[in-house]
């Protein structure tokens, strides 16, 4: 996030302007936080922008495509490791620390809703799939929209287990690290949530 990159700076952000991140590319996480946690705000940039994809697109996907919200909540999130890096015990954590704290800020922000928010339509979820043929993307852009909308009918907590595993790869026991639960809980989550939406998506296979 610029505002967080800038934060981390000290400067206000300036799309453009160049960065001292050419020799940190390279660098390990572990380096990167250590080095943040001295700060260094080009190596907090630069963990920045490892992330805030994976970040934006969790928080995207768990407050059902509402862009607005997700975006505020990614920025808070990075803001929020700039201010606590230095409670971060384990320099290799950074990452699940993040993903911990977006998802509990989205659980929060779900709680907080109606029941059954509308998705915002003017900002729907990126599309995939697109490869130059119209009707495979006009069928692409269905099924993607058929899948929000089946995630959106989950409860909270399932969504973000099946989000964090199916979506963002983390194992069975770090997602239970991440939602206060068991590795066997994050199992039963996953498996129900699979069902409902295989049942849902039939259609579109």
């Amino acid at each position: 996030m610029t505002t967080a990159s800038a934060a981390a700076a000290g400067t206000p952000a300036e799309p453009g302007r160049p960065t001292a991140l050419g020799g940190m590319v390279e660098l390990d996480e572990a380096t990167l936080v250590a080095r943040a946690r001295n700060r260094d705000p080009a190596a907090f940039e630069m963990l920045v922008r490892r992330y805030q994809r994976r970040i934006y697109a969790l928080c995207l996907r768990m407050l059902n495509g509402a862009s607005g919200e997700a975006e505020d909540v990614a920025q808070e999130v990075f803001l929020t490791a700039w201010r606590r890096l230095p409670e971060i015990q384990h320099d290799a954590a950074f990452g699940s620390w993040l993903y911990r704290t977006a998802t509990n800020k989205c659980l929060t922000i779900i709680q907080r809703r109606k029941p059954v928010d509308e998705l915002d339509e003017h900002h729907p979820p990126t599309e995939t799939g697109a490869d130059g043929d119209p009707a495979r993307a006009v069928h692409n852009s269905q099924a993607m929209k058929a899948l929000t909308l089946a995630l959106a009918q989950l409860p909270p907590p399932q969504r973000a287990c099946w989000l964090l595993r199916e979506v963002h790869g983390r194992s069975y026991q770090e997602i239970a690290d991440l939602v206060g639960t068991t590795p066997t809980a994050v199992r039963g989550r996953i498996a129900r949530a699979r069902a409902e939406l295989a049942e849902v998506m039939k259609p579109w296979r």
